[in-house]
């Protein structure tokens, strides 16, 4: 089998990891926290990064107003059928073998995957800013929007927002996708020249 069809196929169902791994990790760290408090997203759930972490959070979000985690949301129930779709997508070229259809599978995974980044942006701004009124502590102007990406400071807790193992495959079938791209023009070239000759 050529490389680059190899590292289509290869690329393409390194997405299926994210089934099982989490895509995305928020991690709050304050003083009366020690160990931290993370939760875990995964394409189906939230989940606590350690046992009672989900709970903490719930209790700090009730006494500043904001709402408990969700456990379900209509992308946990979306995401599973894209990420099967393009795998299976993605399988289909890579036995194709068309350098095109590659660069299309990557360009519609990066057009997905900025979807997708937009909308856990909304999710986060709509949590962080829609607050109950009768919340036993206020700060006013306050808001508890966590960072899309990188640390941000919110009041004394520090919060960080960052790909988990499962982001980091996604981002690497990607490119492996990508890689297929180009290496698939130096296959033609070689095929020509050993036409040529």
């Amino acid at each position: 089998m050529k490389k680059s069809k190899l590292l289509m196929l290869t690329g393409s169902l390194l997405l299926l990891s994210l089934f099982v791994l989490p895509l995305w990790n928020i991690t709050l760290e304050a003083p009366q926290y020690p160990s931290s408090l993370g939760i875990d997203i995964y394409i189906t759930k939230m989940q606590g990064h350690n046992e009672g972490d989900i709970q903490n959070i719930n209790i700090m979000n009730h006494y500043v107003g904001m709402d408990k985690l969700p456990e379900q949301m209509k992308e946990f129930e979306l995401f599973p059928i894209v990420v099967i779709v393009m795998v299976i997508l993605g399988v289909i070229i890579g036995f194709i073998g068309k350098k095109k259809l590659f660069l299309t599978w990557f360009v519609a995974m990066s057009i997905l995957g900025s979807i997708g980044m937009y909308d856990f942006y909304l999710w986060e701004y709509e949590y962080g800013h829609n607050l109950n009124p009768k919340a036993p502590i206020q700060f006013p102007g306050q808001a508890y929007q966590p960072p899309l990406i990188g640390t941000k400071t919110i009041l004394n807790f520090k919060a960080h927002s960052y790909p988990r193992s499962g982001g980091y495959l996604l981002f690497l079938g990607m490119f492996m996708s990508l890689g297929a791209f180009y290496v698939a023009i130096k296959e033609e070239e070689a095929e020509s020249k050993n036409a040529a000759t």
